[in-house]
């Protein structure tokens, strides 16, 4: 882009990818535009040194302020944007009640969406741009209690598809980053999720509950060998912000690598027995 630094707007950057994806480009030449949900996020961000702004997804009058905000600091342009913002609402699928498959979609899904929508006409306008979607290895295969998180990025997968062919010619790439596990708060707030909506004690997956899923959490090693760092996704996103042609789609750790592959060429039985072991 000419002379001037490129923008991106990143949502979800209280911590975790985000929040390192915000710093790492603000430091290497980018001009970030680094946004979180919560008014004491927002000012722990500032107070580090990069541009922030409150935005919350599934708020329509805040996904306005945020985006006229950017406008006005950038001359109404804006290079890229990385929705990164959402969870993992744990809980088997008997489990889950609606009103917590609908707030997983609304932050998932609908937010994405609507930001997306809003900022293609800038993009078409100025004739170029990136669409970065953050969906998940859960966006290719499934796996159990994960099912409303399966169903929201299994959306993405559909959103973003479609809107490739949809984009084709303009010069503006969307992009679906299907990252697996990595170091982050990610399974710290899947967990109050899980706690907050899921009664366990009347669960037929009571003792599946407490091993696989409580359990699990408390002894996860830092030395699992398949949950990466964020700088997985960050060289990622990297390649595309700056390849002239991007990739569709970048795979991002071993455990998507090898899920992902196994999807593609076995019978869904063989596969089912695999994923009822993860």
């Amino acid at each position: 882009m000419k002379s001037m630094k490129k923008t991106i707007l990143i949502t979800g950057c209280s911590s975790g990818i985000g929040y390192e994806a915000a710093l790492y480009l603000h430091n290497n030449g980018y001009e970030v535009f680094a946004s979180a949900r919560k008014e004491e996020d927002v000012t722990r961000l500032k107070e580090e040194g990069l541009n922030t702004l409150q935005l919350d997804v599934t708020n329509t009058d805040s996904i306005d302020r945020a985006l006229d905000s950017v406008l006005a600091q950038t001359g109404g342009t804006l290079y890229a944007i990385f929705n990164n913002a959402g969870y993992g609402q744990p809980g088997a699928l008997e489990d889950v009640p609606s009103d917590a498959l609908r707030e997983q979609f609304e932050t998932n899904v609908i937010g994405l969406h609507e930001l997306t929508k809003r900022i293609i006409p800038i993009m078409r306008k100025q004739g170029y741009g990136r669409i970065i979607q953050h969906s998940s290895v859960l966006g290719l295969i499934s796996l159990r209690f994960r099912g409303a998180y399966n169903a929201s990025k299994y959306a993405i997968e559909g959103l973003c598809d479609t809107l490739r062919l949809e984009l084709q010619g303009s010069d503006i790439h969307v992009v679906t980053m299907n990252t697996g596990p990595i170091h982050s708060k990610f399974r710290d707030n899947a967990t109050v999720k899980f706690l907050e909506y899921v009664d366990i004690e009347k669960s037929h997956f009571k003792k599946e509950y407490e091993e696989e899923v409580l359990e699990r959490k408390e002894k996860k090693s830092e030395s699992d060998p398949f949950t990466k760092e964020p700088i997985e996704v960050i060289n990622k996103v990297i390649l595309a912000l700056e390849k002239k042609q991007p990739k569709p789609r970048y795979y991002i750790t071993t455990a998507t690598h090898l899920l992902g592959n196994l999807k593609r060429v076995l019978p869904t039985a063989w596969l089912d027995k695999i994923l009822i072991k993860v």
